[in-house]
């Protein structure tokens, strides 16, 4: 009987996975019919499902369709995704070869900085709302800096993703913009493990986190030389399958290591990707891509988990005033930041406004640092929704803006022509 409900529940949760795949391609064709990228039908259509047919069906019944037993094995299939897609964007972000670095460093402290400070703009406005339903009851420090965090992003795989549909991945501005990219990114991941850590509010706890963060690191440092093994590389070209499924189970399992102690999967996830060889000359280049694009599979359901988890409640308490406030200050401090970070680099006015634009979007990157910050307890629902709303809002006015100003720019840049995409990351962010 345990072997026929042991099969019975892996069944429901293929047919789950299904589903949600089925959804995640019909929101890739709705974004590419409205010119978007990929992604962005992904996530809205991902955050929508599962509050729409809750609507639609009510509790009961959705609770029948959804039980929590398969809810919670759909979460750890998430996990699992965001883990295999985190080891291919961190690898990705280490890969990155940066250009001129004066116009770089500018540009990702004109990105970086202004963005800051409009996250602790606005977490002063939530403080000065006082709603314990958005304020939560994290330590000050935390929730400040996490807030600024989320505002500071630049997705590096959408961006990539935009840049070649547009032609500009070998333009001076698109290479400037990746690689600014690139750098406000690492800062990023490195400022919201911080905030993690000063989520604990006691020595005791913050010791815990460092605790997590070394094994983690100890982890890492066991694969990079793991696979630094000439044998070792030598079965990865030979058996590359049987090498991403190893790989694969190893940074899985730093990444629940990485969790157990307290800390965010993602970052277990994001050293092994930092700790593996990069370079065309590596055997193990394709076995990262294999994850990448395993990972990016699986990713869809990382947001039906989070409008069903995170999501459906927030609707409720979401304010407008909160949700405006948000997208101001995003758009300011990216529009505002990035401008002057550019022209500071040497770039001319047109270049700067398109560079301005592209470090506006947000994507797939802004979503994984929330779940971290929520994951923690630092965000709430509410706050999560706003910031989600504006990462996908200013993801999708990038392109159409950049067509705004190919248009209106009295010299505009030689014609263009979409070219494909290299990186696996960047496939897998259509």
């Amino acid at each position: 009987m345990d072997s026929l409900q042991s099969l019975g529940h892996a069944a429901h949760l293929v047919a789950l996975l299904a589903v949600v795949l089925l959804l995640a391609r019909v929101g890739r064709s709705a974004a590419r019919r409205l010119r978007q990228p990929e992604v962005i039908g992904e996530i809205v259509v991902g955050l929508l499902s599962g509050p729409a047919v809750l609507r639609l069906l009510g509790q009961d019944t959705f609770d029948a369709v959804l039980p929590g037993s398969a809810l919670e094995a759909l979460k750890y299939v998430a996990k699992a995704g965001l883990v295999l897609f985190l080891v291919g964007l961190a690898h990705e972000l280490r890969a990155r070869s940066g250009v001129e670095r004066r116009a770089t460093l500018w540009l990702a402290a004109g990105s970086l900085v202004p963005p800051l400070f409009a996250g602790t703009l606005l977490a002063g406005f939530v403080l000065l709302e006082d709603d314990p339903a958005v304020r939560g009851d994290a330590p000050l420090p935390a929730f400040v800096l996490m807030v600024a965090v989320t505002m500071s992003i630049t997705a590096v795989p959408v961006l990539a993703r935009i840049l070649a549909d547009r032609g500009m991945s070998t333009t001076s501005a698109g290479r400037l913009a990746l690689a600014a990219a690139v750098a406000i990114d690492s800062v990023g991941w490195l400022l919201c493990m911080l905030a993690i850590s000063l989520n604990t509010g006691s020595a005791t706890g913050f010791l815990h986190s460092l605790l997590g963060i070394g094994v983690g690191a100890a982890g890492a440092l066991a694969v990079r030389y793991g696979v630094r093994v000439t044998a070792v590389g030598r079965a990865c070209a030979l058996r590359p399958r049987t090498a991403t499924v190893v790989l694969g189970a190893a940074a899985l399992a730093v990444a629940l290591a990485v969790e157990h102690l307290g800390m965010t999967a993602i970052l277990g996830a994001a050293l092994v990707g930092l700790a593996i060889p990069t370079g065309d000359d590596t055997p193990w280049t394709p076995v990262v891509a294999n994850l990448t694009r395993a990972g990016r599979a699986l990713v869809p359901a990382f947001f039906v988990v989070t409008g069903i988890t995170v999501l459906d409640k927030a609707f409720s308490q979401l304010s407008w005033a909160l949700l405006v406030t948000t997208l101001v200050l995003a758009c300011a401090g990216k529009g505002i930041g990035g401008y002057l970070g550019a022209r500071l680099g040497g770039q001319p006015p047109g270049a700067s406004r398109r560079i301005a634009v592209l470090m506006n979007a947000r994507g797939l990157t802004e979503l994984i640092v929330l779940q971290a910050g929520f994951s923690a307890g630092i965000l709430t629902a509410p706050l999560v929704l706003a910031l989600t709303l504006m990462a996908v809002a200013t993801t999708a006015a990038t392109g159409p803006l950049l067509g705004l100003l190919d248009r209106g720019a009295s010299g505009p840049e030689p014609a263009r022509t979409p070219e494909p995409v290299a990186a696996a990351a960047e496939s897998g962010t259509r």
